[in-house]
């Protein structure tokens, strides 16, 4: 899913104009780094961005929901891609052209990216929200592998290619904030292709990072 075109720096700075998920986030994001998670209110997003509680609550169910609000409409985008993949296409084709395709993050955007994966990583209450978030990923991931398998869903291979497909791709991710040189597609179709070939050796002598 491609971020509003604004650097990420600068978005994390001040008040952004008007009242929306986004507005809401960028300074939930900023009030968690300057204060800390378990530091910051609600009350305190909410005032920061001009709107009641109430209103914060139409957008998200809690603190920790801001922080998954993009992750969880990757899921949703995913899903939709999914949907329109021709049926020619090879099953782990179909899913590394999917998942870089909802990926279009650019190199300014590591700023932001790189603000939620800290807070994510070193905050429990957040490490604690993870799960179902990273299972709704993988559960899109192997949905679509079981319909092209005719397997049920909770079968063992569809279950297996969610969860290798998940894993991947956070490597990649992790690696591309790391190194915050190439786009985040360089390294998902690296990380994506070695899975599908079996991880062989004429597909991993090349490192993206080098």
């Amino acid at each position: 899913m491609t971020p509003p075109e604004h650097d990420a720096t600068d978005r994390l700075r001040g008040r952004p104009p008007g009242t929306s998920a986004r507005a809401l986030e960028l300074i939930a994001l900023r009030l968690f780094t300057e204060q800390g998670f378990e530091d910051t209110t609600v009350e305190q997003i909410a005032a920061a961005v001009g709107v009641s509680r109430r209103t914060f609550f139409r957008y998200f169910d809690s603190k920790a929901a801001v922080l998954w609000s993009e992750f969880d409409g990757e899921v949703e985008a995913l899903r939709t891609a999914f949907e329109h993949v021709p049926d020619e296409v090879p099953l782990m084709d179909a899913i590394r052209q999917v998942v870089i395709g909802v990926n279009q993050y650019r190199a300014e955007d590591v700023a932001e990216l790189r603000t939620r994966m800290n807070l994510i990583g070193a905050v429990p209450a957040l490490q604690a929200s993870a799960a179902p978030h990273y299972d709704a990923w993988e559960r899109a991931v192997g949905e679509f592998a079981a319909t092209r398998l005719g397997l049920p869903p909770d079968s063992l291979y569809p279950l297996a290619i969610g969860r290798t497909t998940l894993a991947a791709s956070r490597a990649a991710f992790d690696r591309w904030v790391a190194c915050a040189d190439n786009d985040l597609t360089v390294y998902l179709h690296h990380a994506l292709t070695a899975l599908g070939n079996g991880f062989a050796v004429d597909t991993t002598r090349e490192d993206p990072a080098r």
